[in-house]
């Protein structure tokens, strides 16, 4: 009962008592938001550039991603920078991180919110990991880290001492109790799984390592978190069916709801002090789902996405 109480408590939930008004002034502030061509992402640009924050838009394809900041420059006057980002390439990933380090110092804000959910089985990284583990979970841990001596820095040159990583995970992540490493890769296991219960799997991936990456990294000023966006209008539905875009569209909210609670873990004076914690909708704190409540798994994950890129 409780587990149901909790879901509905988050597709309909209150008011939120934070709106992009109340963002602080971010000039100075260096932020990447990944996937942020379009949807929330898109959003959360957004509302970063109003308040001054100079943001680098990660996104895989190049044209996309520059007819969004073109539109964010109509809307905003302010201009967000193009970061080429395949988070299903380890090799792009890699490169992508370089590129960044070889334009700035410093890393404040680090939104993880690209997302791939239920495409086809048969969809793989360039390396033969499931799409969704291995674009949702593993290329994420994989650029954060590389990013981490930016966001050591960024946290030093902030008025509160922090810099803050915030991971977009999902109401599915309430469905995965654990992780199963042997579906994780291109296997028959894998198949035999499905693609839903893989990414209620990726979506518990996330709040696990968002919250073992912020007990880590919490004594050199780093603030993890991971949040539920909301159930939300956006071009993470494209894998759906007719049938089922149709069945869900009812409780459905527009994009610009979903970047609400990321930008309060990102922006807000409170998100300072919600390492390792778990938002859902509107910019709440809540308990962790229970996958992600046993340090052990947390670990036992780390240590594998650590074997993954130990020869990328």
């Amino acid at each position: 009962m409780g587990l149901v109480f909790s879901i509905i408590s988050q597709a309909f939930p209150p008011k939120s008592k934070f709106n992009v008004e109340d963002i602080p002034d971010l000039s100075g502030r260096v932020v990447i938001v990944t996937g942020a061509n379009t949807g929330v992402g898109k959003e959360t640009v957004k509302a970063l550039l109003q308040h001054n924050a100079k943001v680098y838009v990660a996104a895989r394809s190049q044209d996309k991603a520059e007819q969004a900041i073109q539109d964010l420059k109509e809307q905003t006057g302010k201009d967000g920078i193009f970061l080429k980002l395949d988070l299903g390439d380890l090799k792009g990933v890699k490169a992508s991180a370089e590129e960044f380090l070889s334009k700035e110092k410093e890393l404040h804000i680090l939104f993880n919110n690209a997302g791939v959910m239920v495409p086809p089985i048969d969809q793989v990284t360039t390396q033969d990991y499931d799409l969704q583990f291995g674009t949702n979970v593993l290329g994420h841990y994989y650029f954060t880290t590389l990013l981490l001596p930016a966001l050591i820095a960024g946290a030093k040159s902030s008025p509160d001492g922090k810099a803050r990583v915030v991971n977009t995970s999902s109401s599915a992540a309430y469905f995965a109790n654990t992780i199963d490493f042997n579906t994780v890769k291109n296997t028959a296991a894998r198949k035999k799984k499905g693609t839903g219960s893989l990414y209620a799997q990726s979506k518990l991936g996330n709040v696990l390592f968002a919250n073992e990456f912020g007990r880590r990294y919490a004594d050199q000023g780093i603030v993890s978190t991971s949040v539920n966006p909301g159930n939300l209008r956006s071009d993470l539905q494209r894998h759906l069916s007719v049938f089922e875009r149709t069945f869900i569209n009812w409780m459905l909210y527009p994009t610009s709801f979903g970047a609400l609670t990321q930008l309060y873990a990102g922006t807000s004076p409170q998100g300072a002090d919600m390492n390792g914690q778990f938002l859902i909708p509107w910019a709440r704190p809540a308990a962790l789902p229970s996958g992600a409540r046993d340090p052990k798994l947390g670990e036992e994950l780390w240590k594998w996405l650590e074997e993954q890129v130990a020869k990328v």
